[in-house]
């Protein structure tokens, strides 16, 4: 059953058609990944089905009590008009407001209880069969675990500890977004209508929210430029158009398939339809006024109702028509009269468009001569600015027709550290060196190579003079047509500049490319043929993103920016994101806690002896499968809790709570014992026994 319904959606502002003809049904428990151009109006058709725009056409149904959650792109006015004291922590606990009333009446029944005059029997029973019954609900409502819920919900979104205590009006329009998609997750709703969510968060952030939607009971309906996202998330794709929506089952690697399959089969129905009404054509137009009149006009008839209906219907009719009787597919649609004469039914063939596909970037990347086998070598560097040290690496070296994505949390030095390499800063200290016969080409994240007073046109003839002419059409294989060209930059948009500066960046026939963030601001169709530029490019390639699904098909090293013993590092992975996911995730506990230390001096302290590491070992995997065992112990009270809230047994009930409470408290500790075992250095680490 659907939790929400779209019939014939379409929005328009005066004569301009935004989208139309937008019919889907969302399932209670589908995850729904939106894509489509640029400016096609997926964020408009969201604030449609949740509620906040109105369409210019069709419906919008709800099923009866559904809730929708929805977040915008930008939240940072969700929290205007609220007290300025409000903060992190109490927004989310604004979500269980019913509850804290009643843990409140709870305690006031608690005091007057233990006023009463023990000779009043009556009002005894009637105070604690209130209470019992208060109690039950409190339970059922969740009242023993949202505390658990919040601080899962802050840590997995990046909020450590120390900021839950911050006020909502000193954070930043990022971090305001993020409190919003954290209380629209202990809310809970049926449909969680989500518009790039992942925009302000880290990879960990990301990771940790892939996660949740995995396991959300409700429905989910996402728009994201993150292609691995969508990958982890989606079991649909909508694929959005002007003509409406395309439904594709599987995730966004499954819909890429299956459009290719879809594009291929409707130019081959195309094709042989085609084929067929020509030869059609032809016989009407030999036998119209002949011995087989009657026949011609009655072939007439049937193929301009069919075409009729392929006008109406879109060219995916094409293949319903030998599947489907004329007369159930006219009352599909909404058909005119078909065309009357061979001269109307000639002018509505001619009038019937062919298979497009939407117009996307055309580019080659090819570089002008070959490298050297040694691209970039490095040893002993430090990156940084002179009494700001960012990070330091022992040894990297990247061979030509090599990718190396370059990983880790903002502000670490990744930009810092693509200048360095251009020459433009000094590393602090050690050896950096680039190979032979090299030609470097250079995408800035922010574009700042980028004359915002120039043309379009011009910008691009300042890099490489050439016709006018040819410029335009070079121009216009990355969506910069007619008048386009003559726009100044500083009035383009983010995906604009981007589009320029890869245009530019291809002229320079570089054979080693660094690449900062090459996909930010880019639709989907964009960053797909980007993506299959840099697969065929016959350079080497150093890249810094966040675009995981981009580093998943290039990538041969992974250089990622770690904190170890509280100083950044860079680390070298030899091989592909997968291997380096899995690398990650199996990581064994004893290489986990034998971690180099030092002590308070910054000095470094003697490591522990191999029995040593076997018992620290041995200890945390003592304390993680403790964890296992309570956390199994509290799913179990929990039914217990159900049961006998259920059948209203208020004596086992008050046991029962107490047992969960001391279980959850049992589990903290442990937690917090892990905690300490993993991040402790290791000579303050504790070996019992």
């Amino acid at each position: 059953m659907a939790v929400l319904t779209a019939t014939n959606v379409g929005q328009s502002f005066g004569s301009y058609d935004v989208f139309g003809g937008v019919s889907v049904g969302i399932p209670r428990d589908g995850k729904i990944g939106l894509v489509g151009p640029n400016g096609i109006g997926k964020t408009t058709l969201l604030r449609i089905l949740a509620g906040k725009a109105q369409p210019s056409s069709g419906q919008v149904y709800l099923s009866r009590g559904g809730r929708i959650g929805y977040l915008s792109q930008e939240s940072s006015d969700a929290f205007v008009g609220q007290g300025s004291e409000q903060t992190v922590h109490g927004e989310m606990l604004s979500v269980f407001q019913p509850i804290l009333d009643m843990e409140a009446r709870l305690r006031q029944m608690e005091s007057e209880i233990a006023s009463l005059d023990a000779t009043d029997a009556t009002a005894t029973d009637e105070l604690l069969e209130e209470y019992s019954r208060l109690q039950v609900q409190h339970e059922i409502a969740g009242g023993y675990d949202y505390e658990t819920r919040i601080r899962m919900v802050l840590t997995g979104l990046g909020f450590s500890p120390s900021a839950w205590d911050q006020p909502l009006n000193q954070l930043s329009g990022g971090q305001k977004t993020r409190v919003l998609l954290g209380r629209l997750l202990l809310e809970s709703p049926d449909l969680l209508i989500l518009d790039e969510p992942t925009n302000h968060l880290d990879v960990q952030a990301i990771e940790w929210l892939e996660n949740t939607l995995n396991s959300w009971s409700g429905a989910v309906l996402v728009v994201s430029h993150d292609r691995y996202f969508l990958d982890r998330v989606a079991n649909t794709i909508w694929e959005m158009s002007r003509a409406g929506i395309e439904v594709y089952r599987g995730n966004y690697s499954a819909y890429v398939n299956q459009r290719q399959e879809r594009w291929e089969r409707l130019q081959r129905e195309y094709d042989t339809f085609q084929e067929r009404v020509a030869k059609e054509v032809d016989f009407i137009r030999r036998n119209i006024a002949g011995q087989r009149t009657q026949m011609a006009w009655g072939r007439l008839s049937r193929l301009s109702r069919e075409i009729e209906a392929v006008r109406v219907g879109g060219l995916g009719t094409i293949g319903e028509l030998s599947g489907k009787g004329w007369s159930r597919i006219a009352d599909e649609l909404d058909l005119r009269r078909p065309a009357a004469t061979l001269a109307e039914l000639q002018e509505a063939i001619a009038a019937l468009p062919a298979p497009t596909r939407p117009p996307v970037l055309n580019m080659r990347l090819s570089s002008a001569y070959r490298s050297g086998n040694i691209v970039l070598r490095a040893a002993d560097l430090a990156v940084g600015y002179p009494g700001h040290p960012l990070f330091t690496v022992d040894g990297l070296e990247l061979r030509r027709l090599e990718t190396a994505a370059l990983i880790g949390p903002n502000g670490t030095g990744k930009t810092t550290f693509l200048k360095v390499i251009l020459g433009q800063l000094e590393p602090l200290m050690g050896e950096l060196a680039l190979g032979a016969s090299l030609k470097v080409g250079y995408f800035a994240q922010a574009h700042e190579d980028l004359n915002p007073e120039s043309t379009v046109l011009d910008e691009l003839l300042r890099h490489k003079d050439m016709p006018i002419s040819e410029a335009r059409n070079y121009l216009a294989r990355y969506l910069f047509r007619g008048d386009d060209v003559f726009s100044q930059v500083r009035t383009l948009s983010g995906g604009e500049r981007a589009r320029l500066a890869l245009a530019i960046l291809v002229l320079e026939e570089a054979n080693f490319l660094l690449l900062d963030e090459p996909t930010n601001h880019l639709d989907i169709p964009s960053q797909e043929v980007l993506q299959s530029a840099l697969e065929s490019f016959d350079g080497t390639i150093l890249l810094v993103t966040h675009d995981r699904y981009l580093v998943d098909r290039l990538a041969t090293q992974v250089w990622e920016l770690r904190r170890e013993d509280g100083a950044m590092r860079l680390d070298v992975f030899h091989g592909s994101y997968q291997a380096y996911l899995a690398a990650r995730t199996i990581k064994p506990a004893a290489e986990m806690v034998d971690t180099a230390a030092t002590n308070g001096s910054g000095m470094a302290v003697p490591q522990l002896s191999k029995n040593e590491q076997r018992k620290r070992a041995e200890a945390l995997a003592e304390v993680e499968a403790d964890i296992a065992i309570t956390e199994e112990a509290l799913a179990s009270l929990g039914e217990a809790l159900q049961d006998a809230a259920e059948g209203q047994d208020f004596i086992e009930l008050q046991r029962l709570t107490a047992e969960y409470e001391a279980a959850e408290t049992r589990l903290e500790e442990l937690f917090a014992r892990w905690e300490e075992m993993t991040h402790e250095p290791a000579n303050h680490y504790r070996v019992d026994g």
